[in-house]
């Protein structure tokens, strides 16, 4: 229960990553607040962890607007008068070489994963300051750090999110806020299979690919956020921690 009288906010809560995030902080005791532009997703995730005995809510808010993630601090300060725990989940994969993508695809890329990471956390971070101290833990990628081909706006846009993590972490570690960021490899998510049933190839073509024998849960990648976030990891600040299975990037 390292959780415990805790809020947390996930962001992308609605499946996948972002879902089984705020299952762990809601199995330690936290009151989550899921969030998502997917309405119905984010009630789902919460109907799961409410059936297991946890404490969460949905709130639906649109964060590729900046309105959305004033909106989300806003409404939880009012609600549950303080943020101990900001995860920067939500994100998009717009495939493609650069000249395979639409200036939409590109500016989407930014608004989602880089831009609402800024607005949230310009947002949260006064609040943390003045209860001294709190943790942001940002989902990044091993592609920011090793491009995969073919996904320059995902890759700049992951890469931006290590940098931003890095250069918060450096700003903010004197007030005590902690902020890391996790790097995953091939994590088995909605996003990815459709992903693979579009290249035509298959789960079991991916498992293949990694040292480990196969590719990564959502549930691992939420255990490492819950450790980052925890008191476990108080003098991790400035991280970008790989979780791949020790695969390289295809």
């Amino acid at each position: 229960m390292r959780f415990n009288d805790k809020t947390v906010i996930v962001t992308g809560a609605a499946g996948g990553i972002g879902g089984a995030i705020s299952a762990r902080f809601a199995a330690e005791g936290a009151q989550v607040v899921v969030t998502d532009v997917n309405a119905e997703g984010a009630e789902a995730t919460v109907a799961a962890i409410l059936a297991q005995g946890g404490k969460a809510r949905a709130l639906a808010s649109d964060i590729a607007q900046p309105e959305g993630c004033r909106a989300i601090v806003e409404n939880v300060i009012a609600t549950e008068g303080a943020i101990d725990v900001l995860c920067n989940n939500a994100g998009i994969n717009r495939r493609g070489n650069l000249l395979a993508l639409t200036p939409e695809d590109w500016r989407l890329s930014f608004a989602i994963n880089v831009d609402a990471m800024f607005h949230l956390c310009q947002a949260a971070l006064p609040h943390m300051i003045a209860a001294g101290g709190g943790a942001i833990v940002n989902t990044a990628s091993q592609w920011g750090l090793y491009p995969a081909p073919n996904h320059i706006a995902y890759n700049v846009t992951k890469a931006a999110v290590a940098s931003f993590t890095q250069n918060l972490a450096r700003d903010y570690a004197p007030q005590k806020i902690r902020v890391n960021a996790v790097c995953p490899g091939e994590i088995h998510t909605p996003m990815l299979e459709a992903g693979v049933k579009r290249a035509g190839r298959t789960i079991a073509d991916l498992d293949r690919l990694v040292p480990f024998g196969r590719i990564g849960k959502p549930e691992e990648v939420a255990a490492l956020v819950a450790f980052l976030a925890s008191d476990e990891a108080a003098f991790m600040c400035g991280s970008l921690v790989e979780i791949t299975g020790a695969q390289a990037v295809a």
